[in-house]
């Protein structure tokens, strides 16, 4: 969680929603690794987690992320929920609460949809005074 803390700090820095993630392997080794781009990118879609399982993907070579843990400093919102499930990452840890679009619980509960074909095993709450300390600050300088 420290490493997707300093992505997340750059993605700040870079006038992005300070969001970071990494994906490790089974073993414990980095697969990949994401912070928020949307602005930087104009691109919807540039979430930290997409970032970290699309890295994670061509390390691996091939779309499934079985076994994989998913580190993110901000609870996935739907899009990041639905991706992560689909990729089949066994586990999620993230750092925040986000009550405005969270779909880890929060608003929705994507990954624990019985409907669905898998559903991780979740962690929640990792250093989340650090990941929310650094959300706060980035939100009141723009205000």
């Amino acid at each position: 969680m420290r490493q997707a803390l300093e992505l997340a700090a750059v993605a700040g820095a870079e006038g992005d929603v300070p969001v970071g993630a990494i994906v490790v392997s089974p073993s414990g080794r980095i697969l990949g690794e994401g912070r928020n781009t949307r602005e930087r990118d104009a691109d919807p879609t540039g979430h930290a987690e997409i970032d970290a399982m699309r890295q994670a993907a061509r390390a691996v070579g091939e779309w499934r992320l079985e076994g994989c843990t998913l580190v993110v400093t901000l609870e996935p919102c739907t899009m990041c929920a639905g991706a992560l499930v689909s990729a089949r990452v066994a586990r999620l840890v993230f750092g925040a609460f986000d009550d405005k679009a969270g779909a880890v619980g929060s608003l929705w509960d994507v990954v624990r949809d019985r409907r669905l074909n898998h559903r991780p095993e979740v962690h929640a709450g990792v250093l989340a005074a650090e990941s929310t300390a650094l959300l706060q600050n980035f939100f009141a300088s723009r205000r």
